[in-house]
């Protein structure tokens, strides 16, 4: 990596950039001139989107569960960004843990808060001395289910408010030094995650003993009916991503926003409605009675 000079364009990091959601907002951001820095999971998914992006889109295989990976990723990125310091930090990689808690195992559930939770922690920690200096900004990007929890869809939604919590507290630990963190608060989209979901789903029905199958074999069925069609039927990625980067660049910054008309309602429901219209409400959404 080259040292960007202080006049050059503005710069942002994107986890979780080589496909889906981030792939599609690191083409956006490098559309509007930004110079982009990820991570992907693979090294054709970094060559493609360099290709995609006429170069302005560099990618690193880096797994964000390794401390010592992320350290070494982010000195890299930062001496590249020289003293002009990092504008924009996007946390967006992520990973789905469906089931029903019991049938889960807790590798699996703890799989997904290395990913959700402490990755995410890890990169953002390692870019906080190049935020400061350009007094950028954090975008957080979450779930609605963070907010209004869904049955076997519990460490999803549970990393994520974590991640909700832990983003709360950054903004106020570094308001003093000038840099803003915002909630993107995601609905469902169609992106690459879909078929990820799926993939996800089917796994976890396969995985069950015949006594969690007796349990929770049909519910989960219908759940995962549910979710695979609202995913499918969910907001396009390149508008999603074109959301995300608004709120990216909104002044002031936003503290927490919905991305996708299906995540501002329900976050509305949650300011609005009892415990029991929620419980009703989740029961409907996954389609169990």
């Amino acid at each position: 990596m080259s040292n960007l000079t202080a006049t050059t364009a503005r710069t942002a990091v994107i986890t979780g950039a080589g496909s889906g959601l981030g792939r599609d907002i690191a083409l956006g951001l490098a559309t509007k001139g930004y110079i982009v820095f990820g991570t992907a999971m693979s090294q054709a998914e970094a060559d493609d989107l360099k290709h995609a992006s006429d170069g302005r889109v560099s990618l690193a295989i880096c797994d964000i569960t390794a401390e010592d990976a992320v350290k070494a990723w982010a000195t890299g990125v930062t001496k590249a960004l020289g003293e002009a310091g990092l504008n924009l930090l996007i946390s967006n990689a992520g990973v789905l843990t469906p089931g029903p808690i019991e049938a889960l195992s807790l590798d699996a559930i703890r799989r997904e808060f290395n990913v959700n939770v402490f990755g995410a922690l890890s990169v953002i920690n390692a870019f906080l001395p190049a935020l400061r200096k350009a007094r950028g900004r954090v975008v957080q990007v979450s779930t609605w289910t963070a907010s209004l929890p869904l049955p076997f869809n519990g460490p999803s939604g549970a990393s994520k408010a974590a991640m909700e919590v832990f983003s709360v507290v950054y903004r106020q630990e570094l308001k003093r030094f000038g840099v803003d963190v915002v909630v993107a608060v995601a609905g469902n989209m169609k992106t690459g995650g879909p078929a990820k979901t799926a993939a996800a789903l089917a796994r976890t029905a396969d995985q069950m003993t015949p006594p969690e199958r007796d349990l929770y074999g049909e519910a989960f069925k219908n759940y995962a009916a549910k979710l695979n069609s609202m995913q499918d039927n969910g907001l396009a990625s390149a508008d999603a991503a074109k959301c995300v980067i608004e709120l990216a660049e909104q002044n002031p910054a936003p503290r927490f926003a919905p991305v996708g008309a299906d995540a501002e309602e329900i976050l509305r429901v949650v300011r609005k409605q009892s415990d029991d219209q929620q419980d009703a409400l989740r029961f409907q959404i996954v389609g169990l009675q």
